[in-house]
């Protein structure tokens, strides 16, 4: 049984209305020193220097990517952009957690903003392989570019509303003394665990399209069909990006299912290491291997040519074809 105090929130039998009343203006207002017994919901206070260093890189990821996007109006810059205010948002909350240890909606703000963020990076991943599959041809890939963004963006989005509807679901809970978070965490998990198969689908094309690059260029006379020095540099910058998200959704993955009292979600360095660090990289590495600059002969070939340069594009690729990369926002 439980009771309602005068808001009409429920007050667990256990707790006296004083002290519910205490526990409530603790979360929702800002009490800067730790009390002795009483822990923040991270079990630490956030460290301030991690946050404002933070909110700085992605911050200019967020400038760059913007640039990039404004001078090339490429989606993989628009994606990683959004990806990076994603993260400014969440590192925003948990600089204000830093100062407010136990304000509840600084809590909120990081964790369902920080658990959705590399999302957006991966969908730019995904766009970026479409982009490199019609510069060297249908016949290099299993996938068509446009099934590509249909298949893996759809992934995307699937794994971003099971991993936000978790968020909500466990940040309800978290504002109640007693509230059971395990259904919300759970989610989450399998929101990550989703994200985590495409992504080891996603990697499993990416080798298979290297495959069929390397034996195009082998087989032919002329030394065409394989790839230039700028789309090996782009395809390191895909790869190193790729392998910083997929090790963070792992982190995440095995520090949500050891739950909000695990060792891992406890100790903020882990967090720091193995998510913060590993995105800015994941983000950072495109603004100095630009998909947009350093393809752009390429694309201008193609789009010159009408047909694709590179590979030997079969006359029932109509989607190069007919659009070249007229289309390619990418």
């Amino acid at each position: 049984m439980s009771s309602n105090n005068a808001s009409g929130s429920d007050i667990p039998d256990s707790i006296t209305p004083d002290l519910w009343a205490k526990w409530m203006d603790l979360q929702r207002g800002c009490y800067p020193d730790l009390i002795d017994g009483v822990d923040p919901t991270y079990g630490y206070r956030p460290t301030l220097g991690a946050g404002i260093a933070f909110d700085v890189l992605f911050g200019i990821c967020v400038i760059g990517h913007l640039i990039q996007l404004i001078r090339f109006r490429r989606w993989t810059s628009g994606l990683m952009m959004v990806g990076a205010i994603t993260e400014v948002i969440g590192w925003a909350g948990r600089t204000w957690s830093a100062k407010c240890p136990y304000n509840n909606d600084a809590f909120l703000m990081q964790i369902t903003t920080l658990i959705i963020a590399p999302t957006f990076f991966a969908a730019a991943l995904y766009v970026l392989l479409g982009m490199l599959i019609r510069l060297l041809g249908r016949q290099t890939s299993i996938l068509s570019a446009k099934w590509y963004a249909i298949v893996f963006c759809t992934c995307d989005v699937i794994s971003l509303v099971i991993q936000a509807v978790g968020g909500g679901m466990a940040a309800g809970e978290s504002d109640k003394q007693g509230g059971d978070t395990k259904p919300g965490t759970h989610t989450m998990v399998a929101g990550i665990a989703f994200q985590l198969f495409t992504m080891t689908v996603f990697a499993a094309l990416v080798l298979d399209f290297l495959r069929r690059v390397y034996k195009l260029a082998k087989g032919r006379s002329d030394g065409q069909g394989g790839l230039t020095r700028n789309m090996k540099l782009t395809l390191l910058a895909l790869f190193v990006s790729f392998v910083m998200i997929y090790i963070r959704s792992v982190y995440r993955t095995v520090e949500l299912a050891q739950g909000w009292s695990g060792y891992l979600i406890t100790h903020e360095g882990y967090f720091i290491g193995l998510d913060g660090s590993l995105m800015v990289v994941s983000a950072g590495i495109f603004l100095v291997f630009d998909p947009a600059v350093l393809l752009r002969d390429e694309v201008k070939k193609v789009n010159v040519s009408g047909k694709e340069e590179y590979g030997t594009t079969t006359g029932d690729d109509s989607e190069a074809q007919s659009g070249g990369v007229r289309g390619m926002s990418l």
